[in-house]
């Protein structure tokens, strides 16, 4: 499915022009069926005989898993994809007349439940191996555990713990593994909780990090930042000029009012945001996700990004005023600025080429 949405996004941004309007709707009515009912035939192929028993296996595995915030939520995704699968074998019961009008808008409408299925059913087929996971069995006894922590947290304290990879076990912990480095010599450990707050500890050191990763409470799938947010239901992108053709336009400008306008265009807001605009909306998106991590060092990068984003929405408006002042000039570049011209005119056909400087030799000093 991500291939198939990869080369449908291809074939679409074909038929837009640089500003990202659709001028070619035939064009992009064609790759929209085309994705549709190349996504119906992976799902027939692939995944339709499967969806019952995959479901069922998850479910069962749910219910033996330890309490946890998100097991709600995987409850929901469950049915959620339950659902649509039920959609999907109606429809396929009674398929339309190939090649119909009929047949482009059944598949069309299929598209929501196929791009679900393709977006979440790795949550499913997850669930559904966790009985074949090996448990983690913690190799450290109170003493030893208590030893490893303070250790690695004095090399916290001296910058010498460098951590390589974080996930979540089932039941909701955070667990990150790092080099614990200690003169020339480093170990790979692996903590629970946040190593940025108070209370966190180590649950085992190894050889090297396919060891742990053998050893430790598998990985489950990660959250989301905004749960209605999808790469396969993306809507259509906004008209934009890029910013290489605001300075070019700049660069090329002999009325004020050009480079005016320019500006103006990077710090327009609403339809069609100006880069200036989209900028701060990135910077302030980054801070809500690294607010969403709820970790320590999380919290302080979000408050830092907020910051940053009133910085940029106070600079766009000192900017938006300063282009607004720019045009009011009515200016217009002095003739002085002559340009130059890139290509030299090349000399008539019948005209003689001037006459090569002639060479002068140099003797050689004999001592």
């Amino acid at each position: 499915m991500s291939v198939i949405n990869a080369e449908a996004d291809t074939a679409l941004d074909l038929t837009r022009d640089r500003y990202g309007h659709t001028v070619h709707p035939e064009a992009a009515a064609a790759a929209w069926t085309r994705r549709d009912r190349a996504a119906v035939e992976a799902y027939v192929t692939h995944l339709a005989p499967h969806t019952d028993p995959l479901l069922d296996a998850a479910r069962l595995s749910l219910d033996a898993l330890p309490p946890a915030r998100h097991l709600s939520g995987w409850r929901t995704v469950l049915d959620d994809l339950a659902a649509s699968a039920r959609e999907v074998r109606r429809a396929l019961d009674r398929p339309a007349v190939a090649g119909s009008a009929a047949e482009r808008a059944q598949h069309a409408a299929l598209w929501p439940h196929l791009a679900a299925w393709a977006e979440y059913g790795f949550i499913a087929s997850d669930l559904a191996d966790q009985e074949h996971r090996q448990h983690h069995q913690a190799p450290l006894t109170d003493e030893e555990q208590q030893v490893w922590t303070e250790r690695a947290q004095a090399a916290q304290r001296r910058g010498e713990l460098e951590l390589t990879e974080s996930w979540y076990a089932a039941d909701g912990q955070p667990i990150t593994l790092a080099h614990l480095i200690e003169g020339d010599d480093s170990t790979v450990i692996a903590l629970r909780g946040d190593p940025d707050a108070p209370g966190w500890q180590v649950i085992g050191h190894y050889a090297h990090e396919y060891e742990a990763g053998q050893a430790l409470p598998a990985a489950v799938p990660p959250g989301v930042l905004r749960a209605d947010a999808s790469r396969f239901n993306r809507p259509a992108p906004d008209p934009e000029v890029p910013l290489h053709e605001l300075i070019r336009d700049v660069v090329e400008a002999q009325h004020a009012g050009d480079a005016s306008n320019a500006l103006l265009t990077a710090t327009q807001r609403g339809h069609g945001a100006g880069p200036m605009v989209q900028l701060q909306e990135l910077v302030e998106t980054a801070g809500q996700f690294a607010s969403a991590l709820e970790t320590v060092q999380g919290r302080q990068i979000a408050a830092r990004l907020s910051a940053l984003g009133r910085q940029i929405n106070f600079l766009t408006r000192e900017v938006h005023e300063a282009a607004e002042d720019l045009g009011a000039t009515v200016s217009v570049l002095p003739p002085h600025r002559t340009p130059v011209l890139r290509a030299r005119p090349r000399p008539a056909v019948d005209t003689t080429p001037p006459a090569a400087a002639p060479r002068t030799t140099t003797t050689a000093r004999h001592r």
